[in-house]
């Protein structure tokens, strides 16, 4: 009985971290370019009173065992980089990813981090940059003062127009051998682990990258509805986990109730 009130407590524990994490995946609903998180459990060690296939005496094998489980406990909290709904806009320099393939970004302390999300500004000084002011890379070129218009085809090539002609630039794709390796950071920002692997440029449309759209942005992959059911079953699996520590300590109570 004392071993079932841990065990429901890591259950309690892993269904508080599955709700947590479906919080978050509804937060980020119209979050652009946001992609959904999985979790995944995984049962604790075995306490084995009696093994399978031990000596019973008289030549005898034991053809099952004993074994008491110790509970769950969260392994994983997984990305899934499935496409997400494009929504067209009405402006130029957004960009919606369709397949594979992120964008490259200048972080302030100089190191890289990546993106899918395509709503693109430009500053001051005519350099391409995120909503939150850091620079895109990926091969952006500086858009000149008094540019009238910015063309970008499917394939990555960007055609500038301007009072002293046409300028052209072409766009370039970062992928990873594990995105489900990237780390997080906020922002809608990725960045490289030893996991995700090392990052490889490639031109959209060329070798597996996926292709650009402009005036398009990439929704959230988060399915409202599959969150929803998924929040009654971890609501349900917190509650049936915390009966079973109430069950185990009225239990307890008529053991400690034999001694009076």
């Amino acid at each position: 009985m004392i071993q079932s009130l841990y065990s429901g407590s890591t259950g309690m524990e892993a269904q508080q971290l599955n709700l947590d994490t479906i919080a978050n995946n509804l937060a980020n609903a119209n979050t652009t370019g946001f992609k959904r998180s999985k979790i995944e459990f995984q049962d604790l060690l075995y306490q084995r009173p009696r093994s399978a296939g031990a000596d019973a005496g008289g030549g005898a094998i034991l053809p099952t065992g004993v074994e008491v489980g110790n509970g769950s406990r969260v392994v994983s909290t997984s990305k899934i980089f499935s496409q997400g709904e494009l929504k067209h806009t009405n402006s130029q320099y957004d960009i919606a990813i369709s397949g594979d393939g992120f964008l490259e970004v200048k972080k302030p302390d100089g190191t890289s981090a990546y993106t899918r999300d395509g709503a693109l500004k430009v500053d001051n000084q005519g350099q391409v940059t995120t909503s939150d002011g850091l620079q895109v890379l990926s091969g952006f070129g500086v858009i000149p003062t008094g540019t009238t218009s910015i063309s970008i085809a499917p394939t990555g090539e960007v055609t500038l127009a301007g009072p002293n002609g046409n300028t052209t630039f072409r766009i370039q794709l970062t992928r990873f051998a594990n995105p489900g390796g990237l780390r997080s950071s906020g922002g809608n920002l990725y960045e490289e682990t030893a996991a995700s692997g090392t990052p490889e440029q490639g031109n959209p449309g060329e070798n597996g990258f996926g292709l650009v759209d402009q005036n398009f942005l990439e929704s959230s992959n988060v399915n409202i509805v599959e969150e929803m059911v998924n929040m009654i079953q971890a609501q349900r699996a917190y509650e049936i986990n915390s009966k079973s520590i109430q069950t185990s300590d009225e239990m307890l109570g008529k053991i400690s109730d034999l001694k009076r």
